[in-house]
C-alpha cells in the first residue's frame, strides 16, 4: 500500500512540473508564431539525395 503512496505522489510531481513548463512556455511567447508552421509546409524545400 506505501508503494501505491509513493507512486501516485511521483505521478503528482511529474504532472506538476509540466503544467510548470507548459505555462513557463506559454508566458515566454513560445508559441508566438502561429503561422509560421502553417505557411512553412505549403514551401517546397529541395531533398537532399546526400542524406538517404
Amino acid at each position: 500500500m506505501s508503494a501505491l503512496f509513493v507512486l501516485v505522489g511521483i505521478s503528482i510531481s511529474v504532472a506538476g512540473f509540466f503544467l510548470v513548463a507548459f505555462i513557463w512556455s506559454v508566458k515566454t511567447n513560445q508559441f508566438e508564431d502561429k503561422t509560421g508552421a502553417a505557411l512553412r509546409m505549403l514551401h517546397e524545400d529541395e531533398i537532399d539525395n546526400n542524406l538517404f
